[in-house]
């Protein structure tokens, strides 16, 4: 009884810090990012090319998926609604399977997780696991200031 019941404890401490986790904004290190020249290389950045698709002139949300993916399809939503209410922001959405190369360059473990660029490409922040609404606008004011906020 008492093996029962601390399983079930350490299941739900386990189960609300991967909730508290999930979708949750983590900024690049500001200070690499204050100190990083005007031409960043490769390794922190994504060029319009590599998305097949322009860059946002505030910030690109840059969203990597799977087929499979429940999380993926909300976060897409949510990620294409604020693209197309605001004219400075771009959507990408990248399937995994065909895009290793950039898999394997930004440590990507889990779908959705979804990369912030400021308007030069580079990487500014992570988001792993489905998104909300608050979460997407707060992490994109906190690394790419300067938008209008939504109403």
């Amino acid at each position: 009884m008492l093996l029962v019941l601390a399983l079930l404890a350490a299941a739900t401490v386990l189960g609300l810090w991967w909730r508290a986790r999930n979708g949750r904004y983590t900024p690049v290190d500001g200070a690499l990012l204050a100190s990083a020249p005007q031409d960043v290389g490769d390794d922190s950045r994504l060029t319009a090319a590599e998305l097949g698709a322009p860059l946002g002139a505030r910030g690109t949300f840059v969203q990597f998926s799977s087929e499979v993916c429940a999380p993926c399809r909300r976060t897409h939503a949510v990620l294409a609604q604020l693209a197309s209410e605001h004219v400075d922001l771009s959507h990408v959405e990248m399937d995994v399977v065909e895009h290793l190369d950039l898999v394997r360059r930004f440590g990507i473990m889990r779908t959705p997780t979804t990369l912030l660029l400021d308007a030069r490409g580079v990487v500014v922040g992570r988001m792993s696991g489905a998104t909300d609404r608050r979460h997407a606008l707060a992490a994109l004011e906190a690394s790419c200031p300067g938008g209008v906020p939504a109403v």
